[in-house]
């Protein structure tokens, strides 16, 4: 059995001092010591232990501490290593069993400690290394949101993000080096934001300030339909929630969007959950690059676009926790490869509104069971000065449970 070998241990802009015993003793014991520059600054300048120095990309240094498993090695880290940190990276590859996690306060605490906000009621993630649009599915009238920064530019894109969105009277804070003697804390709002001179450490805290007239966008199913950029493949409105909640997202799920169109299906099984992950598949080029814009817009940029026909496109793919058709459903073959990749438990979601499409998910019944349902919307219309009824196209919806 292999000893606990490798430490990680949280630093924060306080350095060595801020250090409690035990992680301290955990670098002193260490013979092989990794970090960032900043980080390995930290120690005695006559430090005479072998270093290694964080590559780019991460990867090619995560791979050189494996092979070295067994070597004493602590790994120096920003805050709290757990929270969007190189602990999360190392979890990866190394059983908790074989390491000893050391965290300090993560930018989060120290950031709620400064404004006066709880942790448990605060929006959080980090546009390091990721989209910014990521931004814009946290956003909502009184959201309290704590970002960690990619740099000091980032306070800028979301103060732009902001205004466009129609938030440009919320309040931003952002701040910088927290914990050391150069913290520095400035507050703006999102329309008069102009501060260039930001640390590149900084955190951002936003408090949501929706312009008059703004109507919020939720993360339950059902956006608006002018929330999506489409040319009619569209599943409306009342349709999409109850599809989404035949489909029914769990967090960390991952979902097959087949025939996409405009990809409000896999956008909003992603709103729903930060955790949640999709996958749209759709062969027109034009659709693709809907898709690809509603996604950014909707604050889903995570969303894996494929191009291509069904079913050859779905063979490689990773398996489904839940399926939705919504296009392609006559392609020969469709059905067995879902059928096949869906996991135990696993839901399949197929709509139709052609009467061939309704022959084929009565064979697919057939097969399998599972329910048919008849969806028929009416909207209230004017008819020269009174109102009527006008229906919608009627949709047929298949839901089978893969036992």
């Amino acid at each position: 059995m292999i000893q606990k070998w490798l430490s990680i241990v949280g630093i924060g802009e306080d350095g060595l001092e801020g250090l409690s015993a035990i992680a301290l003793s955990l670098i002193n014991r260490a013979n092989v010591i990794v970090g960032g520059d900043r980080h390995l600054s930290m120690l005695p300048p006559d430090d005479g232990r072998e270093k290694l120095v964080w590559t780019s990309p991460i990867s090619t240094s995560v791979d050189e501490i494996i092979q070295r498993r067994g070597e004493s090695i602590c790994v120096l880290a920003s805050g709290d290593p757990m929270c969007y940190g190189i602990g999360v990276t190392l979890m990866r590859r190394i059983p908790v069993s074989e390491m000893t996690i050391i965290p300090a306060p993560s930018a989060f605490s120290l950031a709620c400690a400064r404004v006066g906000w709880s942790l448990t009621e605060v929006e959080t993630l980090s546009l390091n290394g990721r989209p910014s649009s990521l931004l814009q599915s946290y956003i909502y009238p009184g959201a309290r949101l704590l970002i960690l920064s990619e740099g000091k530019n980032t306070p800028a894109l979301v103060a732009e993000i902001l205004k466009n969105r129609g938030y440009s009277g919320s309040k931003i804070t952002v701040l910088e080096r927290m914990g050391g003697t150069h913290e520095k804390i400035v507050e703006g709002t999102a329309a008069s934001w102009g501060e260039t001179e930001v640390a590149v450490l900084n955190a951002i805290a936003v408090d949501c300030i929706a312009d008059a007239g703004v109507i919020p966008l939720p993360r339950l199913p059902g956006l608006p339909d002018n929330a999506y950029h489409h040319d009619g493949q569209l599943t409306k409105r009342e349709v999409r929630a109850v599809t989404l909640a035949a489909l029914a997202p769990t967090p960390g799920e991952l979902l097959w969007d087949v025939g996409a169109g405009c990809g409000s299906i896999s956008i909003e099984w992603m709103r729903s959950n930060a955790r949640c992950r999709a996958i749209a598949i759709e062969q027109n080029s034009s659709r693709l690059l809907y898709i690809a814009e509603n996604a950014a817009t909707l604050g889903t940029p995570n969303l894996q676009i494929i191009e291509g026909q069904v079913p050859h496109a779905l063979k490689d793919l990773p398996a489904p926790d839940a399926i939705f058709i919504g296009g392609g459903v006559t392609a020969i073959g469709l059905f067995d490869i879902c059928w096949e990749k869906l996991r135990t438990g696993g839901r399949l979601v197929v709509n139709v509104v052609t009467v061939e499409g309704e022959q084929t998910l009565f064979q697919w019944h057939e097969r399998v069971g599972g329910d048919l349902t008849r969806i028929a919307i009416q909207k209230a219309e004017p008819i020269g000065k009174f109102l009527g009824w006008r229906a919608m196209a009627p949709v047929t919806q298949w839901v089978v449970v893969k036992s």
